[in-house]
C-alpha cells in the first residue's frame, strides 16, 4: 500500500454511563485472561445503508463483549460537506447509544476522507483492532470484480482480520436514516 496522507475528523460522542452500580469483584473473575479484562478494539465500517446496519448489529450481538471498544469508521469523499458530516455524526451517536445498550461497550467514532477501501485499511493499520467488520451488498463474484467492492478490497489488503457480514433476507433495502 502506498503511503498517502489522508484527512479525518473525530466525532465527539455523548458520554454514556451505565444505570446500574458497579458489581463487587468476584475472585473467580481473577482467572480471566488479561485480554478479556482489558478488552479488544473492534473496528466497524459503517455508512447510511441497511447492509452496514446489519453488519453493525451482527458485530454488537455476536462479536463484542464487555470491556471492548468499538471504533466506528465512516469513509466520505469530502469532509467539507457540512450537511453530510452532521447526518453522519447523528448516525454515529445513534449507533454508539445502541452499542452501549446492547453490549455495554465503549464507542469511538471517526469520519475519514478518501476512497473507502483504502481509508478503512489505513485506519485498521493505525488502530490494530482484533477485527474489522463490514457489510457487503451480496453481489456475485463477477459483479464485485467488474464493479469493484470495498469489502473485496479490504479482504485482500487489510492486515487485520476482516469479517465481511453477508446480508440476510431481513436486512432489506431501506436506509437507516
Amino acid at each position: 500500500m502506498e503511503e498517502e496522507e489522508y484527512n479525518w475528523r473525530e466525532v465527539v460522542l455523548p458520554p454514556l454511563k451505565p444505570l446500574v452500580p458497579e458489581p463487587e469483584l468476584d475472585p473467580e473473575l481473577d482467572r480471566e485472561t488479561g485480554e478479556r479484562r482489558r478488552g479488544r478494539d473492534i473496528m466497524i465500517a459503517v455508512d447510511h445503508g441497511p447492509k452496514s446496519k446489519h453488519a453493525f448489529d451482527w458485530a454488537i450481538t455476536h462479536l463484542c463483549r464487555l470491556a471492548d471498544t468499538v471504533h466506528l469508521i465512516y469513509a466520505i469523499s469530502s469532509l467539507n460537506n457540512q450537511i453530510v458530516y452532521e447526518m453522519t455524526q447523528g448516525l454515529m451517536e445513534k449507533l454508539a447509544a445502541e452499542a452501549f445498550e446492547v453490549a455495554m461497550v465503549k464507542t469511538k467514532a471517526r469520519i475519514v476522507e478518501g476512497d473507502a477501501g483504502k481509508v478503512i485499511c489505513k485506519e485498521a493499520e493505525r488502530l490494530k483492532p482484533a477485527a474489522v467488520v463490514m457489510g457487503t451488498r451480496g453481489r456475485s463474484l463477477i459483479q464485485s470484480v467488474v464493479k469493484g467492492s470495498v469489502s473485496e478490497y479490504c479482504f485482500h489488503n487489510c492486515r487485520t482480520a476482516p469479517i465481511i457480514v453477508v446480508p440476510g433476507k431481513d436486512a432489506g433495502d431501506k436506509s437507516v436514516l
